[in-house]
């Protein structure tokens, strides 16, 4: 495999994100939302996974204050497996530790225990239930955090 690139998202990887975002959730994002959370949201990090030109993952995040939160995170499915996931999401986990962020959050669905796995390589560990969180199918989340500090 060709060298793995992590880099923020550019306006320009909108069409990119969205095939990995279509090819891995039942209801992605569209492109208007990643808009605007590049252009609008002053509290929006989003970086993507390349392989050569192409886009294979990306991972979006907020911080406030000392708080970081995962918006949502993905691996085109073709490309899992590789452990891209576990360095796109390490990488972020270095930035928000290099900012000062004191704890990271983010939900998960009840069911995916192949990410639960991967967020608890990295210490995040259950912290509740968000019942009826995801409206594809009404499933609940598992909110996960770890305190950085």
């Amino acid at each position: 495999m060709s060298e793995l690139v992590i880099r923020q998202m550019t306006l320009e990887d909108i069409p990119g994100v969205l095939e990995v975002e279509e090819a891995s959730f039942a209801e992605p994002w569209d492109a208007e939302v990643f808009h605007k959370e590049l252009c609008e949201n002053e509290h929006a990090y989003y970086f993507v996974a390349c392989i050569q030109e192409r886009i294979i993952g990306y991972i979006g995040s907020w911080i406030v204050w000392e708080d970081g939160q995962i918006t949502n995170f993905a691996v085109h499915p073709d490309m899992r497996g590789h452990k891209i996931g576990e360095k796109l999401f390490g990488y972020v986990m270095a930035l928000m530790t290099s900012q000062g962020i004191e704890r990271l959050s983010l939900e998960v669905r009840v069911s995916n225990v192949v990410a639960q796995s991967l967020y608890r390589k990295f210490g995040l560990v259950p912290g509740g239930i968000r019942k009826h969180y995801y409206t594809d199918n009404f499933e609940d989340a598992m909110v996960m955090w770890v305190n950085l500090k």
